[in-house]
Formats: C-alpha cells, sequence, structure tokens
C-alpha cells in the first residue's frame, strides 16, 4: 500500500507556469515534434500535457516518438528524412547528438547528469542562446539531501558506496564527494556502462563493504532499477537514488524529480516554441517538483529503522 502525504497534479502545474488562458489557438499549420527518449510513459506524458495547452497528436499536431539506445542514435538520419520543428531530447547523449546534427532546430532538453554551462549545452542559464534549452538538475542540493537522509537511517555513515555511469556522471560525483567530506564519508565508486554489467558492479562493490549505496543518474542505471533494487534488498544494503521508481522496485528511498512532473513543465518550452519563441532566449529551470519516497516494508526487511521525523517528511511512504 502507498500513502501519498501530498499530491501534486499536472494541471497545478500547468496552471503555475501557464500565463492567463487567451483565446489564442495553434495555427493551422500541423507541426511536428519529435522525442527521442527510451520510455514510452515519457512520450505520453508530454502528448498530454501539450494537449491541454491546444495541441493535438494526429489534428494540429504529429509527435515521433523514437525510444532507441543512446548508442543506436542516428539523428542525421531521421533530420534528412523529417525535419521536425522541435526536438526533445532526454540526456546528455541524446543532446549531443542532436546539437552536432543541427544548430537550427530547437532543441528542448532534459539532463540530469551535467551541469549545462560547463558542459557546453548553453551560454548561459538566464538566456542559453544557440538552439538548446530546458531542464537541468541542481546537482549539489540533491547530492546533499541524499547524504543527509541515508545519515538519518544510518547514523554511523563512513562508507558509501556509488554506482554510477563514468563517463557522464563526475559534475554529480563530484558534488557528492564535497558533500561527504565534511562528513568524513569516504566514497566507494562503481562503474556501470551497460546494463549487463549490473551483477559484476554491485558484486564488486560489496565486497568493499559499503553502510550505504547512492545510485546516480544515467540512463544505464535508470534502466538497470529492478535488478538494483532487487541485489540491494537481497544483501540488505540502504540505497537512494533520484529516480522515482526505485522504492516501488524495491529500494530503500528516492530523493529527486517527479519525472512526469517534468514533462508537463518541458511541454511548456515546446509549446512556448511552436508559437514562435526562440529556444535560445528561453531561461534553463530546475524541475519544479522535488520528491522524498520512502519504502518501510524494504527498511523492515534490511533491519532499518526509519525515524519518524524523516517518514512525516516524505512525499510518499511504501508500507
Amino acid at each position: 500500500m502507498t500513502l501519498t502525504r501530498r499530491a501534486v497534479v499536472s494541471g497545478i502545474v500547468t496552471a503555475a507556469v501557464t500565463p492567463g488562458r487567451t483565446s489564442a489557438q495553434p495555427g493551422a499549420r500541423g507541426r511536428r515534434v519529435a522525442i527521442f527518449a527510451q520510455a514510452r510513459a515519457t512520450r505520453d506524458d508530454l502528448v498530454e500535457a501539450l494537449r491541454a495547452r491546444g495541441w493535438s497528436d494526429g489534428q494540429n499536431l504529429a509527435v515521433d516518438w523514437h525510444g532507441v539506445e543512446e548508442s543506436e542514435i542516428r539523428i542525421d538520419e531521421y533530420l534528412a528524412k523529417t525535419p521536425p520543428d522541435v526536438l526533445v531530447m532526454a540526456g546528455p547523449h541524446r543532446i549531443r547528438a542532436a546539437m552536432r546534427a543541427t544548430t537550427s532546430i530547437p532543441i528542448i532538453g532534459i539532463d540530469l547528469e551535467s551541469d549545462p554551462v560547463a558542459g557546453g549545452f548553453v551560454a548561459t542559464l538566464a538566456r542559453p542562446g544557440g538552439n538548446v534549452t530546458g531542464i537541468w538538475m541542481d546537482l549539489p542540493e540533491l547530492a546533499g539531501k541524499q547524504i543527509q537522509f541515508l545519515r538519518e537511517v544510518v547514523p554511523r555513515l563512513r562508507r558509501l558506496g556509488v554506482v554510477w555511469d563514468d563517463r557522464i556522471g563526475q559534475p554529480q560525483f563530484s558534488v557528492l564527494e564535497a558533500a561527504a567530506r565534511p562528513a568524513g564519508i569516504a566514497l566507494l565508486p562503481a562503474g556501470l556502462r551497460a546494463a549487463t554489467e549490473v551483477d559484476g558492479a554491485l558484486k564488486g562493490l560489496l565486497a568493499e563493504r559499503p553502510q550505504a549505496i547512492v545510485l546516480l543518474t544515467a540512463p544505464v542505471v535508470f534502466n538497470s532499477l529492478g535488478r538494483i533494487a532487487e541485489l540491494t534488498h537481497r544483501s540488505r544494503m540502504p540505497s537512494i537514488t533520484p529516480f522515482s521508481t526505485y522504492p516501488s522496485a524495491g529500494g530503500l528511498m528516492a530523493y529527486g524529480p517527479d519525472f512526469p512532473s517534468m514533462w508537463v513543465q518541458l511541454a511548456v518550452y515546446v509549446d512556448r516554441v511552436l508559437r514562435g519563441a526562440r529556444a535560445g532566449d528561453l531561461p534553463v529551470e530546475r524541475p519544479s517538483r522535488i520528491s522524498l519516497i520512502v519504502n518501510l516494508k524494504t527498511a523492515r526487511h534490511i533491519g532499518l529503522t526509519v525515524p519518524q521525523s524523516l517518514v512525516f517528511r516524505a512525499d510518499e511512504v511504501i508500507q
């Protein structure tokens, strides 16, 4: 059973970011949006949010969804055949692939791994310039909170395992390291670049006897959440990740952006670009909603007592 302390429906998010409703409707000419994101649910969330803003898939809008792995992206081939009005790219690999393929088609991205300025995606947060904008995560705030929550359930935490994709995760790892240092916590990194490596990576990490594990965001981590949850559950290992689906798979905690809300937020960008705004003029935003989810059933299984103060702060508790 899942108990939700506070619910935020997509309409509230849309209302919060939408100016007063006007009579303006999308133009009669059909427009095309291409989405490169592995999870089909992301397409559905975006299409629903766009419908609320006057864009109907199959009527005044065509939505192409490409649920391909990063290594399989052939964005240049797609653009040569069917250039869209807007590209929606999930993850740093996809955003960079789109940036290599076009400097004219607007690119709206979601990236939970990178620093958008330091990574060269945008010139500044307030004025991205170029043809790229979107949603990037506040990495320092997230890392500090994750360590705080783990220390509440493991008060003597000194050895923290880190599952990450070292090809794209350095910004996250650096801020996690900065947050861990003042608390005297040593990080034990375990690289993960393919889903087939999960068992070996976790086996090697557990051999180093961490007291808890943080899963950094990366597409390979997201695609492996079920197996990672199974292994951490079996080994009675406390763990946390920004991915909100992790506790429902058996992991202990998640603290990070609410994914459906992010795609509602992204729809505002797409709508504005379809109506004539330049992507480079639209400021980069942080996710509009951050949630803490705790699985008390998993806590009992691994022999942990979650303080009531933490339970009361959770947005969702799985009993």
